[in-house]
């Protein structure tokens, strides 16, 4: 517990940004170097991909900001935490001894910073204890301390960015200034899931600063260094990090997976096995779940279908905003995962159509705009986007969309979602929605750390800073999947069991993959959920209009 606290008569951000103005420096660079990417394929085939004269990460100016973005706020000397933080010894006994070093150099330690120091020490003591416990965990260098993911116990970093959020909610000054500057002593974009975890909440919590002040700061979502995200990166190295991201973590493999099955299914419940199929794509999966769809209708009695349309409905202009964009779902410029689609299914002698809709509102999607027809297979695919609508307004636009939706007639909707609490600022103040934030990211960070053996990684890297989006997002509304199953009911769908292919396929994909994940088929409405270390992620369901409800 932080001692020393003086109660605050409830200062705004920007007094807070002003306190920072006249602190000592917490928020160097962290010196990662960019990428340096070399040239990838996704698939095996002859076709070249499209070059585009994408900026690299080091000029993107939306990622990376040449000069602190709290410089202006802080125009204060480096310190050498950075070198600290490449250190493979303890990393909080290092800071502590950090603070003393300054002392033993002459320099003034005034109260404020032996207040810190004390705070330093309360963090350390519990941590180097679990450090010594622990041999996997002797330092940040492992990025392998993940044996805590379903304790509390282990995660030090919540432990620290969830009370300075309390603090800025409640306009504690004293207590924002002491956490900050642990968090900054400790947070790392490379080594265990604690210290990212602790990197990424540091640039969300002066992001929040920053953007609740009329000061002119400059970005300080940029504040700990090169966060790089999928539209900041080559689409190259892009293809190839979904491609090993895949490979050793079913966080999008799984519900793929379940709603490939989930196709597959309602085509074989259709009597007209001989209709053109038609895929309205709203998801994130950038082309990623289609090739092994395409390999399964090759498989299925009778063939493929003649036809098979795969309407991608691109994140809209609204969408598509640093505040408001959902994680995962902005690809680089120049990725055509078309073409290399399209010569996949045509090297399997699929008939295979595929129409990009970009900047297309989902509110105002109707069967002329995606080009449907009466004679065909309709399924809408929605993966992850649906939770950025908003759901406070009445009726919503969640609700909103539903309903046009069912209005389309498809013959079946496939939904997957994360499975947690509403983050936004009606479901609860800054403090409760930022907490509820740091628990999604840390479960991705945990199970990536799993995921890579542990290994620093680029392609981990990238896959996280996409995931942090989620803590700066301010249309993170997620809902639990009992709200969502309430909300498809409420405009006319009706739940479909998973079949036995769907569920086989689904366990059978698990088993590849760390035995800390599981599925959990919930016997109430069918919903198959993805879980990681007995907390849930995500989950995936399928649904048809109810037959009081057909037009």
């Amino acid at each position: 517990m932080i001692t020393n606290e003086v109660p605050q008569p409830n200062p705004t951000s920007e007094q807070i940004l002003d306190w920072l103005e006249d602190s000592v420096s917490f928020f160097p660079s962290f010196l990662d170097d960019p990428y340096h990417s070399n040239d990838y394929q996704w698939w095996e085939e002859s076709q070249d991909l499209i070059h585009t004269n994408t900026n690299s990460l080091t000029n993107n100016a939306n990622i990376v900001v040449a000069e602190d973005p709290v410089d202006s706020v802080t125009q204060l000397p480096p310190s050498e935490a950075s070198k600290k933080r490449k250190s493979p010894d303890d990393p909080v006994s290092k800071t502590s001894s950090h603070i003393d070093g300054k002392a033993n150099t002459g320099r003034h330690v005034n109260k404020v910073e032996k207040d810190i120091k004390k705070a330093i020490d309360e963090v350390a003591a519990p941590l180097a204890k679990r450090t010594n416990n622990n041999k996997k965990g002797t330092g940040k260098g492992t990025g392998n301390n993940c044996n805590n993911g379903n304790s509390k116990e282990g995660r030090w970093a919540e432990q620290l960015l969830n009370p300075c959020a309390s603090a800025i909610t409640g306009g504690n000054l004293t207590r924002v200034q002491h956490l900050l500057y642990v968090l900054h002593e400790l947070a790392s974009l490379t080594g265990d899931a604690n210290h990212r975890l602790a990197a990424h909440g540091l640039r969300a919590l002066t992001h929040h600063l920053s953007s609740n002040s009329s000061s002119s700061a400059p970005n300080a979502s940029a504040s700990v260094g090169n966060v790089v995200t999928f539209s900041s990166t080559e689409p190259r190295f892009f293809q190839k990090s979904l491609l090993k991201f895949y490979e050793v973590s079913p966080w999008f493999a799984f519900p793929n997976n379940i709603a490939n099955s989930a196709i597959l299914q309602v085509l074989a419940d259709e009597p007209n096995r001989a209709s053109a199929l038609h895929i309205v794509d709203i998801g994130v999966s950038h082309g990623m779940q289609w090739p092994t769809l395409l390999e399964a209708l090759t498989r299925r009695s009778g063939g493929p279908p003649p036809l098979v349309k795969i309407t991608v409905i691109g994140a809209s202009t609204v969408e598509n905003d640093q505040n408001s964009e959902a994680p995962f779902s902005i690809g680089p410029l120049g990725d055509n995962y078309s073409a290399r689609l399209l010569g996949f299914a045509k090297s399997m002698n699929i008939n295979l159509q595929i129409n990009r809709l970009d900047n297309q509102s989902l509110q105002t999607l109707n069967p002329q705009v995606i080009d449907a027809s009466s004679d065909e297979t309709l399924i809408i695919c929605l993966q992850f986007r649906l939770h950025q609508l908003n759901h406070n307004t009445p009726p919503g636009e969640r609700t909103e969309f539903l309903n046009v939706l069912r209005n389309m007639e498809p013959n079946g909707v496939i939904l997957s979602e994360n499975n947690m609490e509403c983050s936004c600022n009606s479901c609860g103040d800054f403090a409760t929605g930022f907490s509820r934030q740091v628990e999604y990211l840390w479960r991705f960070l945990d199970s990536t750390s799993v995921a890579f053996k542990g290994r620093e990684s680029e392609e981990r890297r990238l896959m996280e800073g996409e995931a942090a989006k989620a803590l700066t997002n301010c249309g993170e509304m997620n809902e639990g999947k009992e709200k969502w199953c309430e909300r498809m009911k409420g405009v006319g769908f009706v739940g479909e069991v998973f079949g036995e292919d769907a569920i086989d396929g689904g366990r059978g994909l698990l088993r590849k993959y760390d035995n800390n994940w599981e599925m959990r088929v919930d016997e109430k409405d069918g919903c198959a959920g993805l879980w990681w270390k007995g907390q849930p992620v995500s989950f995936c369901s399928l649904w048809k209009i109810g037959n009081q409800h057909k037009l």
